[in-house]
């Protein structure tokens, strides 16, 4: 089967802990700080691999992980950066986050690399922290977290003209006579299983590129046959070319095929229903030159069928539509058609159709990672709080407001202090110390 669509998971590297540690050497012996930083995690990197034309690579493994930096050493040596992970896809993939199905990137037109996920930060080491009244400051920046997200990769065939209608009415043929492709063709329904592209070498260095979409049919749009697989590949084509067996070879109505087949492009989308088409009546080679006789009338006088592309014409053209009698397997007509379809499109922009990017993952998981210590001051029998983390949340807090001791409250719980304070054996009525600010404590 075609592979055209996968689910997977992408996480990026983990930034490596910054270091703890402090200078010993024999005749230094009250050296400063000198851990190291931590190295930063890998990237998550989306590249076009042009030789690719298929998702298969992403069917039978669903997690994909850069690797991490890293941590920092002592006498400030820095960790090693994470390597970033690339992963190949074809050109016309769109990459959507899996559960809101909104897009990331439309990995079309001249966008041919993108980096959806960076990796973590690498955590700053305990040298950066000393100052004038902390001068052996005992914590390091931790590396920012990895970041991960489930997308839905969907490869959406970048071609101008589609090539859409029921099965066995010739589109295989259609485009092995018009172009250099090599369809596999056999006498039998749903013989092209995966879109076939396709180019029309118009001349003067002009060409365009057609798809043959498989075989849809009544229901394609909730999921019957192989529609729902393949009508994703239409939304990029600026031109249909609705291919009808007008010779009724299968025994259905060419009309009520053109019919069918419309109602489940609008039942997809307004947007595919919306895309112009040109009706190709193909098989006229095996229509009988005269029209066959299907009844009598009371003379005795034979009644002749009306003439099967006069009557798709009569239906069609008045509702604007160009209808162009063709035969695949002979050529005849083909080369009519062809012009018609070369001079529509030079009509339309030039613009090859993008999805724009609806979602960010790498802004949605922003995080926030400065240190801070909880530790036990036996001397003075209290708790204190310390880091950068602390000081930021303090300068951008009034505690005298009952609204703002509320915020430093949920402050305590979500970044997980009151936790550790319970670990170390606070009891209700202790006292917390943090940069000149003292409180008691209670549960």
């Amino acid at each position: 089967m075609f592979a055209d669509r996968a689910k997977i998971i992408l996480i990026s590297g983990k930034g490596g802990d910054g270091h703890v540690s402090f200078r010993r050497e024999k005749y230094v012996p009250d050296g400063g700080p000198d851990g190291g930083d931590g190295g930063r995690g890998g990237d998550v990197i989306i590249k076009v691999d042009p030789g690719m034309n298929t998702l298969i690579d992403y069917r039978h493994k669903r997690k994909f992980a850069a690797t991490p930096g890293q941590e920092g050493g002592k006498k400030n040596c820095r960790g090693k950066d994470g390597t970033d992970l690339i992963l190949k896809v074809p050109e016309g993939t769109v990459i959507k986050e899996a559960e809101s199905g909104k897009v990331i990137i439309d990995m079309s037109g001249n966008c041919k690399e993108y980096k959806i996920l960076s990796g973590g930060r690498g955590g700053l080491g305990n040298q950066h922290y000393a100052t004038s009244t902390m001068q052996a400051p005992k914590y390091a920046q931790p590396g920012q977290p990895a970041k991960e997200v489930e997308v839905l990769l969907e490869l959406k065939m970048i071609a101008d003209v589609g090539l859409i209608g029921y099965p066995s009415v010739g589109k295989s043929t259609f485009l092995k006579c018009v172009t250099n492709a090599k369809p596999e063709i056999a006498d039998y329904h749903f013989t092209t299983l995966s879109p076939n592209l396709g180019v029309v070498d118009m001349g003067d260095g002009n060409s365009f590129v057609i798809a043959d979409i498989p075989g849809l049919i009544e229901g394609a749009a909730e999921g019957s046959g192989l529609g729902l697989e393949f009508l994703r590949h239409i939304e990029r084509n600026k031109l249909l070319i609705h291919v009808l067996d007008a010779a009724g070879t299968e025994g259905r109505d060419p009309l009520e095929d053109y019919r069918n087949i419309n109602n489940e492009l609008k039942k997809y989308g307004d947007k595919v229903a919306a895309i112009p088409q040109i009706v190709a009546a193909n098989k006229t080679d095996i229509i009988p030159d005269e029209p066959e006789a299907i009844d009598i009338d009371e003379n005795g006088e034979l009644i002749y069928g009306e003439d099967s592309v006069e009557r798709i014409k009569k239906a069609l053209e008045p509702e604007g539509v160009r209808v162009y009698p063709v035969s695949a397997a002979t050529g005849k007509g083909m080369k009519e058609l062809i012009n018609a379809i070369w001079e529509t499109l030079k009509e339309m922009p030039s613009e090859q159709t993008i999805f724009a990017t609806e979602y960010n993952p790498d802004n949605a998981l922003k995080l926030n990672n400065e240190p801070f210590t909880v530790s036990y001051d036996e001397a003075a029998d209290e708790y204190v709080l310390e880091g950068p983390r602390i000081e930021k949340m303090l300068g951008y807090t009034n505690l005298d407001s009952e609204k703002g001791f509320v915020f430093f409250q949920n402050f305590l719980k979500e970044t997980g202090i009151l936790e550790q304070l319970e670990a170390l054996g606070i009891e209700d009525g202790d006292i917390v110390r943090m940069y000149g600010f003292s409180f008691e404590y209670y549960k």
